[in-house]
């Protein structure tokens, strides 16, 4: 989730956002007496102070309530030395699970835990051990909130903007200021007044002390407004009750720590300060304002009015807005200090309100309900969902009763069915959610792969219920639901199981026999979750939300075709013979009695084109999710959509073409909808193609009923003839409706050769392809097929991702569309059906083997022979060229071999591809054709390549590389950080590091510990406390052996080749050490824990 532009003007990177409503502008009269503190007892006064000033490092490991997950600076001060007691902010404290260090001026660095945060007021203390701190002499900064006074000069000492120590001067200009208002859906203090100032304090200065000349703490800082020098100081009356509270619990620092209750009383209402002006037209009484101002003290200027009532409060139908209160218990109150010491002092009693509405007066007796109560102290974690009720905070701000089931992060399970962060959620799987029980019971229920109905609420839309349909994790993409519960005693929240791990029993789907999904294993008895919510892939923190909610900040691809044409017919069923080919031929007539029952299958649009009417039955629409806890590869959106065509269908297996940039990692969760028969079902990735870009996806045709898969048919594919320039072709695809879209085109260039440059973040990019482009199209977002008058497929209309390059430091994703030849995807069918000799993987029940392919990991790139002339390529070489290819006209030339590959440092940059085993080649494919025939030779797997380079002829034996179709099946999580092999794309950046190429940082999360420390992504590690770490299993060795808590050493190379060294301290509590790999044999992704808290290695 992306950190905000600025957040109480407080933390590193928060501040106040820029889009406050009020601009405050005030004037003040001079100080009431001379200002007698001297230079020299100022000097005195920070030398006493500065060392009982410490930086905050915190990392708040879950969103939670009003705070997101992430990683900053703040100030606190030590205002208990004996007890070891840091006073800070509530928003440096936070919520939710928070991990925090104390820096003192001399660099000493202690862990320090929470021990309390006010729910409401803008302060929270942090505890530590006071023994630990052993080289330096401090003494604790006393609390003197009596001392402030208007015209007061102050020193503002902190860690402002990031600087350590940082003192800045100003005077206090007002006591009275309103509390300030940061953001419409997070944390505001309210009912207090605040002091204000022109000190211009800025991010990480929350929590610091702001002192008088004799070294007094007069006020807290709290935020600032980003336009002006303003700053807002929190008073501290209700600071030194609360410490008071904590001090009686012990006389002394004690390891373990016994929870102290502070009482705490609330109306759930929001009071404002109003002046007597204003409250005049209100409707005020004269005589109340006499006795008001008669009965406060010296100079009031106002009474408190109601602002707002929380619904479902202890004021709700009793006050409302505008209600002047005049006494409580038959007290005058105008203030807000003596309002709550009333309420906290009668916590669950009644008390009696004398208000006036309109001048009427009135009396209402109320219940003081204890505010710890609607401060939510646990939260659900399910697929990387914090889902918790909701606090007094957010009721307040959204205007909903407190406790409702509140979605703080949406994680992956509720962002696939669109649920936003701060959605209330209502009904999930028919059953009525009014608390979070309520949910963990109808989960506990769930079976994985289960699609259910969910509704929701947001407080942006709040009078109507939205609903989706949420589709539980089938793979083990997380740990199993975990209850997190507070423990003020340890400062840590504790993790358990939110119920029997057997009872959530496995779905059936694409690899089951009988029903939807059978083969799915239970799910492993695994402790902690991993807590992947959000993903960041730059070394930046991104402010952007991806695809709204995920947060690598990049948007998901979608196809929108303006013209729909509707076209439901159905000709002729696809089945493929002995060779491979798909025929087309008639039905039987038991399969046309069927057919005849489906309206869909006879009606057929008036307008519509043959070819449009054959294709469209094979056409499918995709819509692919990746979860954050595996974004492999370097993918740069969690969402992607597609249309693909369906190549293969029998009883038992079904296979669909489709374009990597819709289908671009195995681990996705894939749904298919069918053009011919409306049905959505899952789909399973078992092919990725290494270098053309194209993958296949499997599905149980089982699943479609009987109807569905009788008219569901599989395309013909046409590889021969190759399209030339000038041929005339059908584009033929779907629109989002899933209506067929077709138009006739001509092919302008059959063999274009594409060049993508790398991407900031290396991924997939079509490399050694030639692509066909058309006259026309339906744009860069539409996909489909072309196709002959007849409807045989000649190629997939597929999408293409790149990057532009705005200047140095800016770039933006785009896709575009081109041509797939499909003779790629004919040969890679051709060798599944006849049984390949590859490994077994498990599709819908049957372990099939898969081909693997041969390649030379070389990138080419096509160079005009007049350009080769020049090079000095001989006469004879270009007419043999010439002569072997009179179209094209080129010859290849080597851009870079990957790294790590058999041919990496035998060809080189620049040479010239003229002959592969003696043959002329001048395009891509006659270099594939060469590797494939190597399969069924005996010479070792090398090409014998006559190149060109400096001037002379070279002969080299070089050597391919087979890979299979898998992509990258093993990711391990360490610390938060998403580690795997380095995937082709980053090999094709020609560099691997010497030191035994390490693992490669794909992913980072935010609220981890690699967060914290700055291990971010785009980077090798290489070592791990000068172990090496060569590949995964080197890693894991390694890293199981670290324990909680142990800082370790890690050693990184970036992309660039810059080497870099760092720390970190390992936490197993929040981010234990898990590994996901992918199991062909159950065709499921499994979670192994390898280190838990416990040490245990698993």
């Amino acid at each position: 989730m992306g950190d905000p532009l600025e957040r109480l003007g407080s933390e590193a990177a928060m501040g106040l956002e820029s889009t406050i409503k009020e601009e405050l502008s005030m004037e003040i009269d001079p100080p009431l007496k001379e200002n007698l503190a001297t230079a020299e007892d100022w000097r005195k006064a920070l030398n006493k102070v500065v060392p009982a000033v410490v930086v905050l490092r915190t990392t708040a490991c879950r969103a939670f309530d009003t705070e997101p997950a992430g990683a900053s600076y703040a100030t606190g001060f030590v205002v208990d030395k004996r007890r070891g007691i840091i006073l800070t902010n509530r928003h440096v404290v936070k919520p939710g699970p928070v991990v925090a260090e104390a820096m003192f001026v001399n660099r000493e660095e202690i862990t320090v835990h929470p021990i309390y945060r006010d729910p409401v007021h803008d302060f929270g203390f942090f505890r530590y051990n006071p023994d630990a701190i052993q080289f330096l002499d401090y003494e604790e900064i006393p609390l003197s909130p009596e001392a402030a006074c208007v015209g007061l000069e102050i020193r503002v000492v902190g860690n402002d903007s990031g600087e350590k120590v940082s003192i800045l001067a100003g005077t206090l200009a007002r006591l009275d200021r309103d509390a300030p208002h940061y953001k419409k859906d997070g944390y505001n203090d309210f009912n207090t007044f605040y002091m204000q100032a022109a000190s211009g304090t800025k991010g990480g200065s929350s929590g610091s002390p702001v002192i008088d000349w004799q070294g007094r703490a007069v006020a807290l800082n709290a935020g600032s407004k980003s336009s002006s020098a303003s700053a807002f100081f929190l008073p501290l009356e209700r600071v030194v009750r609360a410490l008071k509270f904590l001090q009686e619990g012990g006389d002394s620092y004690m390891s373990k720590w016994e929870a102290i209750s502070i009482p705490r009383g609330t109306l759930q209402a929001t009071f404002v300060h109003k002046g007597f002006d204003e409250i005049r037209r209100l409707g005020l009484q004269s005589e109340t304002e006499q006795i008001a101002r008669h009965a406060s003290a010296l100079g009031e200027t106002g009474m408190l009015v109601v602002d707002s009532v929380v619904p479902g409060g202890p004021a709700h139908s009793h006050l409302e807005p505008g209600d002047v209160l005049v006494r409580v218990n038959g007290e005058v109150i105008t203030q807000f200090l003596k309002l709550e010491t009333l309420l906290d002092d009668t916590v669950e009693q009644k008390i009696e309100l004398e208000i006036e509405r309109g001048g009427t007066p009135l009396s209402v007796q109320l219940v003081v309900q204890d505010l710890h109560s609607i401060t939510p102290a646990h939260f659900l974690e399910v697929s990387g969902a914090v889902i918790h009720p909701l606090s007094y905070q957010q009721a307040r701000n959204f205007r909903f009763q407190c406790g409702l089931v509140y979605v703080s992060e949406p994680g992956y399970m509720l962002f696939r069915a669109a649920v936003p962060r701060h959605a209330i959620i209502k009904k999930f799987a028919g059953e009525e959610i009014s608390k979070l029980e309520d949910l963990v019971s109808v989960l506990s229920k769930l079976s994985r792969g289960a699609r259910v109905p969910l509704e929701y609420i947001s407080y942006m839309d709040r009078h109507r219920r939205k609903s989706v349909l949420v589709t539980v994790d089938r793979h083990e993409w997380y740990a199993p639901p975990q209850i997190y519960t507070r423990d003020d005693s340890s400062g840590l929240w504790t993790a358990k199981p939110a119920f029997q791990l057997d009872s959530m029993i496995p779905s059936s789907g694409v690899n089951g026999k009988a029903t939807h999904m059978d083969h799915v294993n239970q799910v492993n008895h695994q402790e902690l979750t991993d807590g992947v919510s959000s993903m960041e892939t730059c070394c930046e923190h991104a402010s952007a939300e991806l695809n709204s909610h995920n947060e690598a900040g990049i948007g998901s691809k979608k196809r929108r075709v303006e013209e729909d044409i509707s076209s439901d017919g159905v000709l002729a069923d696809g089945s493929l013979n002995e060779t491979g080919v798909v025929k087309l031929e008639n039905k039987s007539a038991t399969e046309n009695a069927v057919v005849s029952d489906y309206p869909g299958a006879i009606a057929a649009a008036a307008n519509a084109s043959i070819a449009e009417q054959v294709i469209e039955p094979t056409l499918v629409m995709f819509e692919v999710h990746v979860p954050p806890s595996c974004m492999l590869d370097g993918v740069h959106s969690q969402h992607f959509f597609g249309t693909g065509v369906i190549i293969y269908h029998s009883h038992s297996m079904g296979l669909v073409a489709v374009d990597k940039n819709t289908v671009a990692i195995s681990s996705s969760d894939v749904m298919l909808s069918f053009a011919a028969y409306p049905i959505e079902i899952p789909g399973e990735v078992v092919f990725l193609h290494p270098v053309h870009n194209y993958a296949l996806v499997a599905y149980d045709p089982s699943t479609l009923g009987p109807v569905g898969a009788s008219v569901v048919r599989a395309a013909e594919l046409l590889p021969e003839p190759a399209l030339r320039r000038g041929d005339s072709v059908y584009l033929v695809g779907l629109s989002r409706s899933l209506q067929a879209t077709s138009r006739k085109s001509v092919v302008t260039n059959p063999c274009a050769a594409l060049n993508i440059a790398s991407a900031d973040c290396p991924r997939y990019r079509a490399t050694n392809m030639e692509v066909i482009e058309l006259d026309t199209d339906f744009g860069s977002t539409f996909s489909g097929v072309l196709t002959d008058e007849h409807g045989r497929v000649q190629a997939i209309w597929g999408s293409f991702s790149t990057q532009l390059k705005f200047g140095c430091n800016t770039s933006e994703d785009h896709q575009f569309v081109r041509g797939i030849p499909v003779y790629a995807i004919s040969q890679v069918l051709d060798k599944i059906i006849a049984g390949a000799h590859g490994p077994p993987l498990l599709i819908n029940g049957v372990k099939r083997p898969m081909p693997l392919v041969r390649i030379l990991e070389v990138e080419f790139y096509p160079t005009l022979l007049s350009k080769a002339r020049s090079f000095g390529l001989s006469d004879d070489w270009i007419q043999a060229l010439v002569k072997k290819d009179p179209v094209r006209r080129q010859v290849l030339r080597v851009k870079g071999c990957l790294a790590g590959s058999k041919a990496e440092n035998l060809l080189e940059q620049g040479d010239m591809v003229l002959a592969v085993n003696k043959e002329p080649v001048t395009c891509f494919r006659d270099i594939e054709n060469a590797c494939q025939a190597l399969d069924n030779g005996d010479n070792s797997g090398n090409l014998n390549m006559t190149i060109f380079r400096q001037g002379r002829e070279i002969d080299l034996l070089v050597g391919t590389d087979v890979r299979d179709g898998n992509g990258t099946t093993r990711v391990i999580n360490w610390c938060g950080c998403i580690v795997q092999d380095p995937h082709p794309a980053v090999r094709a950046l020609g560099y691997l590091p010497e030191e035994g190429h390490g693992v490669y940082v794909a992913r980072w999360c935010h609220g981890s510990p690699v967060h914290r420390y700055g291990l971010y992504a785009l980077q090798w590690i290489v070592e791990i406390n000068g172990k090496s770490t060569p590949d995964l299993d080197a890693f894991v060795n390694v890293t199981k052996e670290l324990e909680h808590g142990e800082f370790v050493r890690v050693r990184t190379v970036h992309l660039n080749g810059k080497p870099r060294v760092l720390t970190l301290k390992q936490d197993l509590h929040y981010w234990p050490t898990w590994e996901l790999r992918f199991d062909p044999e159950s065709a499921i992704w499994h979670r192994r824990m390898i280190k838990t808290l416990d040490c245990r290695n698993l």
